[in-house]
């Protein structure tokens, strides 16, 4: 498992902000004019977000015009789901502790 991306795929998800981001996004794409606008947050603070989410793959964006457009990513959705399954799931063992 390549360790570092998983960090960075769960870093994406662990601020409040970023969840309401996300929590707009389910809806469709979203110009960064309505995500300041609905969370009331700067421009400076919305770009810090979006480059987490953008950087874990949870997000994808693109530029028309001047603005920039985002929407929730399947790849990346898919990726943090099965790294989260994966990380979770027990292993079966008859392993004991050697400390005994």
């Amino acid at each position: 498992m390549d360790q570092e991306k998983i960090a960075k795929t769960f870093k994406a998800l662990c601020d409040v902000k970023r969840i309401a981001i996300l929590e707009l996004l389910k809806s469709g794409e979203k110009c960064a004019c309505e995500i300041t606008e609905e969370l009331n947050i700067a421009q400076s603070a919305l770009s810090y977000h979006m480059k987490i989410l953008c950087e874990s793959g949870i997000v994808e964006s693109w530029y028309i015009g001047k603005w920039t457009h985002y929407r929730i990513s399947e790849d990346g959705v898919q990726y943090a789901s099965a790294i989260l399954s994966q990380l979770l799931d027990k292993e079966e063992t008859t392993k004991h502790c050697s400390c005994q």
